[in-house]
């Protein structure tokens, strides 16, 4: 039981207490006595907090709440106060319970975490604590169990579940070579498992810290009610003055500010961010704080790194350029012949190309890797170069290719150059249409690349400004200088180099499915699963999570404003008033959780 819910029941003991005086031993004079010593002490308590906020700027919205209980206690209608009183700590208590609806999603991860794990030792299996795995240990997932750490397949074939960690429903089969995160759920078949990465590194155990760390920071979108709450608190002091200044009595005053409760004020916006964050999650989105909603909400401008979050991050061949007298398939073969030895990106794809092509590799007989210029290698009775340009034909006027390229030269002849680009993720270009679509009219590329790779990658995806060559520093040194009309900004990266921007950001977003540790801690957002829509879905959720929120607080004030006008006729009893503020109370609950939900569809 917590501490709302406990203030709750004794209140309600005060209650029913103070009615036994009344109607049971015909002592209201004693009920007036003890309802009344409980709405000091309450008002006394919420006028000390209120003290302490306004220290810091911040108004709040307990001064109304305060006026209205003192003012009810003043001319008698102590029933009415001990109403507002209930209605405040059950509003509190309700708060709570909304809360917790709205993290259901969150606390099934916690409830998730891995725990134990079977560890292989000799051939014989053990039952041991994850956090005793070391990387390098050998562990069996049995069928149905949670993956324990991140690791490696190294036996075994099944399907696994990872929609805890990526939001992605479609099981995916696993088979040795293939990786396993920590937190996801075999499916019916055994694997064996190489630990690459003790429990407190592991991919859940991170996102386990994040989510906690979210909790800790709850919405403070309160303050955006606070901003209503000024205003909200002079209309209903002047109704109030003027219905006790026409009626001549000052408790058409207390039946006006018993239904100007803040309670809406005070429930709606955290209801509704709490909802949002909630609903992120459930889409392998980990929003850490409620600021960051609104930021990302009222954003006009995102940058992108380019590696890696706009692109695939892995360089692939993307054109074969024979010279004269050369066939293209037999470049590729005798390049990839020569590379296969080699450990290098660029040797990797040429040999994976080749391979794809169907082509039959020779096997080297002699092979040498000069360190940072290429290969060279004797197939089939020729020496076949691979490499940089001046590594390979130093002599020969060949003008360089203005991408990665690896040249090619058979026994000193030039043959030609295997030409190769970082991919452009599929989901690119509709993550930028669907940004500017929400409102983020600016997109900018900030990249530690070379400025004609930079641009090549931006004239496809449409983007106009484009900022290469940049170290770390420079990247933030943009950043900060955007103007005020491009405010606030969100910035996607992925790596260790993207997480000092990241953290001066408006809004950082990590791309923490293949990104760093370092980039997941500096962010404000990240995204669980490799697809970039999931920036655009978050720009989504956080567009209606905000309008809700405000759809609720400005419910709640309209809805008082009118029972105002209405107390102030004198129509409605003080204590039914009262009630009534309860009625508002709910209807802006439940508007706020409709932010679980959401209406738009999102990407996938």
């Amino acid at each position: 039981m917590n501490t709302n819910q406990r203030k709750l029941l004794a209140l309600a003991g005060v209650a029913i207490v103070a009615a036994i005086c009344q109607w049971g031993v015909g002592h209201p004079d004693w009920a007036q006595l003890i309802v009344t010593a409980a709405g000091v002490v309450i008002a006394l308590s919420m006028l000390w907090g209120m003290v302490k906020k306004l220290r810091h700027g911040d108004y709040g919205v307990d001064l109304l709440a305060i006026i209205a209980i003192t003012s009810a206690l003043a001319v008698g209608e102590y029933w009415a106060a001990m109403v507002i009183l209930l209605m405040l700590i059950g509003g509190d208590a309700l708060e709570d319970y909304a809360n917790e609806k709205a993290h259901s999603e969150l606390k099934t991860l916690l409830d998730n975490t891995p725990r134990t794990a079977h560890r292989l030792v000799d051939g014989q299996q053990e039952a041991v604590s994850v956090d005793d795995l070391q990387v390098g240990d050998r562990v069996k997932v049995l069928p149905g169990e949670l993956v324990p750490v991140d690791g490696r397949v190294t036996a075994g074939h099944s399907t696994v579940n990872e929609s805890s960690l990526t939001g992605e429903s479609l099981p995916l089969t696993k088979q040795a070579g293939d990786e396993l995160l920590s937190g996801s759920v075999n499916g019916d078949g055994i694997l064996e498992m190489t630990v690459e990465k003790r429990a407190a590194d592991s991919q859940y155990q991170q996102l386990v810290a994040l989510i906690q760390e979210a909790d800790q920071q709850p919405a403070r979108f309160v303050r955006l009610a606070d901003r209503y709450a000024l205003p909200f608190t002079i209309i209903s002091l002047v109704i109030g003055g003027l219905a006790w200044a026409w009626a001549g009595d000052p408790v058409r005053f207390a039946q006006v500010l018993v239904v100007a409760s803040p309670c809406p004020l005070i429930l709606a916006a955290p209801v509704a961010f709490v909802s949002g964050m909630s609903r992120s999650s459930a889409s392998g989105i980990v929003v850490k704080s409620g600021d960051v909603i609104e930021k990302l909400a009222t954003a006009r401008s995102a940058a992108f790194d380019k590696t890696g979050t706009l692109t695939a991050g892995q360089l692939a061949v993307s054109a074969v350029i024979p010279a004269s007298g050369t066939a293209e398939a037999e470049l590729l073969r005798l390049a990839a012949s020569a590379e296969q030895g080699s450990n290098h990106v660029l040797a990797q794809s040429i040999v994976q190309r080749a391979r794809e092509a169907g082509l039959t590799l020779s096997q080297p007989t002699q092979l040498e890797e000069v360190t940072a210029q290429g290969v060279v290698a004797e197939i089939g009775g020729r020496q076949v170069r691979a490499g940089k340009r001046t590594f390979v034909a130093p002599d020969d006027d060949i003008a360089a290719a203005n991408v990665t390229a690896v040249y090619v030269a058979v026994d000193g002849r030039y043959c030609g150059r295997i030409e190769l680009a970082d991919k452009l993720r599929p989901e690119a270009r509709d993550t930028i249409d669907e940004l500017r679509s929400a409102g983020v009219k600016t997109i900018i590329m900030v990249t530690g690349d070379n400025a004609a790779i930079a641009q090549r990658i931006a004239n496809k995806l449409g983007i106009t400004k484009v900022f290469a060559d940049l170290l770390p520093k420079d990247k933030i040194t943009h950043l900060q200088g955007l103007p005020a009309d491009e405010r606030p900004s969100i910035m996607v990266g992925d790596g260790v180099n993207d997480a000092p921007v990241l953290k001066v950001a408006d809004v950082g977003i990590a791309m923490g499915a293949r990104g760093s540790s370092a980039a997941s801690e500096s962010a404000d957002v990240v995204i669980l699963t490799d697809n970039l829509h999931k920036v655009a879905n978050a720009v989504t959720i956080a567009e209606e999570t905000l309008a809700i929120a405000k759809h609720a607080v400005l419910i709640g004030i309209f809805v008082c404003v009118a029972l105002m006008l209405i107390a102030a006729t004198g129509v409605v009893p003080t204590i039914i008033g009262a009630l009534l503020q309860e009625v508002v109370d709910t209807v802006c609950i439940l508007w706020g959780l409709r932010a679980r939900r959401g209406s738009r569809q999102l990407a996938e």
